[in-house]
C-alpha cells in the first residue's frame, strides 16, 4: 500500500498555467476528495496523478516511487471516469476482466478476481448481461469493478456520479463509501458537489484557480474555514456574508437592524469594516416589524429554508424547522447566535482570528 505525495506540481498548456505549485500529502488508505468550482483544476490534477496529463514541473510520488515520468500503466493506479466507457459487445464479466486478459493473466485468476469484485459490488445477477441491459448505476458499478480487479495501489474517480439521477447518486455514494471501508485502498475522488465531498471524504482538498485553498477533514473545513471562499463553498446552503462595522471594539451589522456582536478576534480599528459569516442554521426568524422581508419559503419536509431580503438588497438564507406561522411577503426580525459568527477581512477575504 502507498501514499501519494505531490511536490510543487505545476501544469501548463502552452503559456497558460492551470496548476500552480501544488504541494499535497495523501496518506495510505485515505479517501481524499478534490473539490472546487468548474475550471479550478481538480480533474487536471487527478489526471496528472494518473499519468494522463504530463507534469510540467514538480514531482509526483506513489509510495517510495517517483512516478512523474512513468506511463499510466506503470503507476499502479486505476481510474473510473465520468462516462462508463464499457464495451457494448461484452458481458459484465468480460468487461471487468478485459484489462487482465490483455495483460496476459491466466483465465482462472481473471475469473477469481472478477468473482471477488462482483461479490463486493453485488453484481452477481448481472455478470452475463451486456451494458445495454443495465441501469446507469449498474453500469457505473461495472466500471468500478473493472478498476477493482486490477488491484491498484490507488483508485482515481473523476466525477463518477455526474451522469446519474439524484436518487442513484445517493445510492452510489453509499456504495463507494462501503467499498472504501471493505478494501481499504487509497481513493482520490474529484467532484464539484460539496455534498459528495462532505459525505465521502476523510480529507478534502479545496481548489480554486489551480491552487489549494485549504486541506482538512470535512468538519474542520466546515467549522474552521481559512477564508471566505472555503466558508462559502463548504456547507449547503451557503454561509451568509454580511458587512459589519467596527464600533468601540464591537461589530455592528446594519442589515440585521444594527445588532452588534462582541468578539475576541483581532478587529480593525473603529470605523473599519469586516465580513461577518453566519450559517443558515445559526439565524432565527420571528414575526415583527422590521425592514427585513420573508420572500420565499422552501419546504423540504423535515426542514425549510427561508429566503429573506434585508436593507440594501442583502439576501439571507435561514434554516427553520417548518414554522408556517410566518407568511411569505411579511416583515420578520432576524436573530443569530453570536458565538457562531466568523469574521473575514473584506479585502483579502482571509479569516480573522
Amino acid at each position: 500500500m502507498a501514499g501519494v505525495t505531490l511536490s510543487n506540481v505545476v501544469k501548463k498548456f502552452g503559456p497558460v498555467g492551470v496548476i500552480h505549485g501544488v504541494d499535497l500529502d495523501i496518506g495510505d488508505g485515505e479517501f481524499c476528495v478534490f473539490v472546487g468550482p468548474s475550471g479550478c483544476g481538480k480533474s487536471t490534477l487527478l489526471r496528472m496523478v494518473a499519468g494522463l496529463e504530463q507534469t510540467t514541473s514538480g514531482a509526483i510520488r506513489i509510495g517510495q516511487r517517483d512516478v512523474t515520468a512513468l506511463d499510466p500503466a506503470e503507476r499502479g493506479v486505476a481510474m473510473v471516469f465520468q462516462t462508463y466507457a464499457l464495451y457494448p459487445h461484452m458481458t459484465v464479466a468480460e468487461n471487468m476482466g478485459f484489462g487482465l486478459k490483455m495483460t496476459g493473466h491466466p483465465a482462472a485468476e481473471i475469473k477469481a478476481k472478477v468473482a471477488e469484485a462482483s461479490r463486493i459490488l453485488k453484481l452477481d445477477p448481472y455478470l452475463d448481461r451486456k451494458p445495454k441491459a443495465l441501469s446507469g448505476g449498474q453500469r457505473q458499478r461495472v466500471a468500478i469493478g473493472r478498476a477493482i480487479v486490477r488491484g491498484p495501489e490507488v483508485f482515481l474517480f473523476d466525477e463518477p456520479l455526474s451522469n446519474l439521477d439524484a436518487e442513484l447518486r445517493v445510492d452510489m455514494r453509499v456504495e463507494i463509501a462501503r467499498l472504501h471501508k471493505e478494501i481499504g485502498a487509497m481513493m482520490i475522488y474529484v467532484t464539484h458537489d460539496q455534498v459528495e465531498a462532505m459525505t465521502l471524504a476523510d480529507k478534502i482538498v479545496v481548489l480554486r484557480a489551480g491552487r489549494i485553498e485549504q486541506v482538512g477533514s470535512p468538519m474542520q473545513l466546515y467549522s474552521d474555514p481559512d477564508n471566505r471562499f472555503v466558508a462559502g463553498f463548504i456547507g449547503s446552503p451557503s454561509m451568509n456574508f454580511l458587512e459589519g462595522r467596527v464600533e468601540k471594539g464591537r461589530v455592528r451589522i446594519a442589515a440585521l437592524g444594527d445588532q452588534t456582536i462582541a468578539t475576541k478576534v483581532t478587529l480593525p480599528a473603529d470605523g473599519g469594516t469586516v465580513l461577518v459569516g453566519l450559517r443558515p442554521q445559526h439565524l432565527t426568524v420571528t414575526p415583527g416589524a422590521s425592514a427585513i422581508t420573508l420572500d420565499i419559503r422552501e419546504r423540504l419536509g423535515g426542514v425549510s429554508y427561508d429566503y429573506l431580503t434585508a436593507p440594501g438588497g442583502v439576501r439571507l438564507i435561514v434554516e427553520t424547522r417548518n414554522d408556517d406561522t410566518i407568511a411569505e411577503g411579511t416583515p420578520v426580525q432576524v436573530g443569530f447566535d453570536p458565538a457562531s459568527a466568523l469574521f473575514f477581512d473584506p479585502v483579502t477575504e482571509q479569516r480573522l482570528r
